[in-house]
């Protein structure tokens, strides 16, 4: 199989119009979590037994594969605890390599959801403000009132530096192989000033060069790389040990077996390649099992101060019929008496839907490597799991069921 570059899929897939279905209440009880200071138990966070697994999710899984060519990972937990979690289909189809349960994906957007909570951290240290600046760390950057909270809520207004840098290499004939860092990037927004899409705050404008330029600020700020600092005060803390962030600026080649898919066929694996450099937008690689650590870390109070969280899950955009809007570095949808946090991603032939249900504490992981459509048909996966239905045109506006 020829391995090809597909350019610029970049496009966090969007669920809006959204809002909440009824759902059986659990017997179970949520686990206790540790404190900030207590020992964190990964191991138990992590036990599962196969034997266990939740037959109605699995029936749905199961389905979805079949019928919608699913590809990828999937955890479901409930109260604390793994329901459901399987390794489904190939991690390379070229070689014919089996994913696993501790198969490293490429995050893509899902990225953003660690990126915001280092700025917090940082925010939390007094180590920056969210109405600084950019150019309080990059004086030579060529935009004026873009803030750390703006980039936050992508309403900074600038361009999509991906498309930016692809034009540029293919207009200079630039080599493609080689990975460019944060650094590289902010050098060339500073030298070739592409013009904004509009001015700062006007609206939510969802582009990947808020969270690059967020990844930066982290660097300028720390004296560490980006992937040093996240790796040191997320991952370790979180017992994240399959989790890293990878630069093509850094390594030749990702040091990871699970390949992209695009087009939703096979034939179209995608190497990477100059855009696999800049990190904070993409570029972290983790697990199933690990974004569950990430999310029993950030509820237990490990990473953030619970207020700090909450400051987090505040829609900080127009809500879109009522149901859909951005908060710092996660999406979110909001029903009466629901609350789910999540984030999308699409990279290079991965596509994933990481959610995290705050009420009823239900966190359900999809990661997948065959860009396709079936992540857009999760309602019976929603309803088996007993969270609400996070998908565009689920619900009608004022909040009843659609017919659709």
């Amino acid at each position: 199989m020829k391995l090809v570059y597909t350019p610029i899929i970049i496009f966090a897939f969007s669920l809006s119009s959204l809002t909440s279905c009824s759902s059986k209440q659990s017997d179970q009880k949520t686990a206790p979590l540790p404190g900030p200071q207590a020992p964190f138990d990964t191991k138990a966070f992590l036990a599962y037994n196969p034997k266990d697994g939740d037959k109605k999710i699995d029936a749905v899984m199961q389905n979805l594969h079949k019928t919608r060519a699913f590809n990828g990972n999937v955890l479901v937990a409930k109260h604390g605890k793994i329901i459901y979690e399987k390794a489904i289909g190939w991690a390379d189809n070229l070689h014919r390599d089996s994913l696993k349960i501790n198969s490293q994906f490429e995050l893509a957007s899902v990225t953003k959801t660690i990126t915001s909570t280092a700025i917090l951290m940082l925010w939390e240290q007094g180590k920056l403000k969210l109405d600084d600046d950019v150019k309080k760390f990059f004086p030579d950057f060529p935009y004026d009132g873009v803030t750390i909270r703006l980039l936050l809520t992508h309403r900074s207004g600038m361009m999509n530096y991906v498309y930016f840098t692809d034009d540029l290499y293919r207009a200079e004939h630039r080599l493609q192989r080689k990975g460019i860092s944060n650094a590289d990037e902010m050098a060339l927004i500073a030298k070739y000033k592409p013009r904004p899409f509009n001015k700062p705050n006007v609206r939510f404008l969802y582009n990947n060069s808020n969270f690059m330029v967020l990844g930066s600020i982290i660097e300028k700020v720390t004296g560490q790389s980006y992937a040093d600092f996240v790796k040191t005060h997320i991952f370790k803390p979180s017992g994240m040990e399959h989790t890293a962030a990878y630069s093509k600026a850094v390594y030749d080649k990702i040091p990871v077996d699970v390949v992209g898919h695009d087009r939703g066929q096979w034939r179209y694996s995608v190497a990477q390649n100059f855009l696999d450099g800049p990190l904070g937008d993409k570029g972290v690689y983790s697990t199933v099992g690990d974004l569950w650590l990430f999310d029993r870390s950030l509820r237990s109070g490990r990473l953030l101060k619970q207020a700090t969280m909450d400051s987090a899950y505040v829609p900080r955009n127009p809500m879109i019929h009522g149901h859909f809007s951005y908060g710092y570095g996660w999406r979110i949808f909001e029903a009466p008496g629901k609350q789910v946090i999540y984030h999308t991603g699409w990279w290079h032939g991965f596509r994933h839907i990481y959610l995290r249900d705050i009420k009823d504490d239900i966190t359900i992981v999809l990661l997948s490597n065959l860009s396709n459509g079936s992540l857009l048909k999760l309602d019976d996966l929603f309803n088996a799991a007993g969270m609400p239905i996070v998908r565009k045109s689920a619900y009608k506006g004022n909040g009843d069921t659609s017919d659709d």
